[in-house]
């Protein structure tokens, strides 16, 4: 039955498939939803993370109408979805060794974007504290927030790995946010997902099979709730990303070491690898900026620059 002359329910698209909307409520009932015809008239095409007005059609089989959307914070193209308010990226510190050239192509992604990003390095297990550490204090100097984290217990950790208190900080980081997690494959992330969560899948085998229907196989974005107004979208495993209208010489404000001393240098918009009186280059040289951090500015510029001339 419908709700008559009910006033609208406000939830959370978590998914769209095939023109039906998954809208989250509160109450964790989750309605298969359609967008009216006058919805659509306004040219606005529902996305996931959309905050949303819908009318209940029928309240035992959950069905409803998607009939407006809520002012979006942000919407990003990469993963597809709205009000966003942070990112966490995942990398493992061994089993697979972090590729720090990928990580930085994903922080330059967010930042593009306009969307804080955690630094999370997973299976903290496998290395030494010291490693753990250095890796750490390279991101945290370049201004990222940074956490290390083990799946394992802190009971199955010895020596100073009990300093980490990585998925309790986690949780309490995602905390009433809505969160993008992304990595390459093999670095934990389902693990921490079900540490964070641990009936994550359940719940997302329950919609799964509501949405499935015998109709509906492909991968598409969706949310997870893992509680009061926290969600987690899951993001597939990675190989290379960037951003695709990026100038060369953009890419410079993208890594953040670099802006204090970019006033200085000899030449106003200096590119920061063959001019001289170079301050960045200069502060590299001192150890001040990572060694690691330039080798990927220079590697992401010439690619930029290469492609500019196409």
């Amino acid at each position: 039955m419908g709700n008559g002359s009910i006033r609208p329910l406000s939830g959370k698209i978590i998914k769209g498939v095939g023109g039906f909307y998954y809208v989250h409520l509160q109450d964790n009932r989750i309605f298969e939803c359609k967008a009216k015809g006058a919805f659509r008239n306004r040219n606005i095409k529902p996305a996931v993370g959309d905050n949303v007005l819908m009318d209940i059609i029928d309240e035992q089989a959950l069905t409803g109408n998607v009939v407006d959307i809520l002012s979006r914070k942000n919407s990003l193209i990469r993963p597809a979805v709205s009000n966003v308010d942070q990112a966490v990226i995942i990398f493992a510190l061994s089993d697979p060794k972090p590729n720090f050239n990928l990580l930085d192509r994903f922080l330059i992604m967010m930042d593009y974007q306009q969307v804080k990003t955690i630094i999370c390095f997973n299976k903290a297990d496998l290395v030494s504290y010291e490693d753990a550490d250095k890796v750490k204090s390279i991101y945290e100097a370049c201004g990222y927030d940074v956490i290390i984290t083990s799946t394992y217990s802190m009971g199955e950790l010895s020596g100073d790995m009990v300093a980490y208190d990585g998925v309790d900080r986690l949780k309490t980081l995602i905390s009433g946010k809505t969160t993008v997690f992304a990595g390459p494959s093999g670095v934990g992330k389902s693990s921490l997902l079900n540490a964070i969560n641990p009936d994550s899948q359940a719940k997302t085998g329950s919609i799964s099979e509501k949405i499935k229907r015998g109709k509906h196989t492909t991968r598409h974005s969706e949310l997870i709730s893992v509680g009061v107004n926290t969600y987690i979208m899951d993001t597939p495993g990675f190989s290379s990303l960037f951003v695709d209208n990026m100038e060369c010489d953009e890419l410079r404000d993208y890594y953040n070491e670099f802006a204090k001393l970019q006033g200085d240098c000899r030449f106003q918009g200096c590119a920061h690898i063959n001019e001289p009186d170079c301050k960045v280059k200069e502060a590299l040289e001192r150890g001040e900026i990572s060694q690691l951090r330039y080798d990927n500015y220079k590697q992401l510029y010439q690619e930029l620059k290469d492609k500019k001339k196409w």
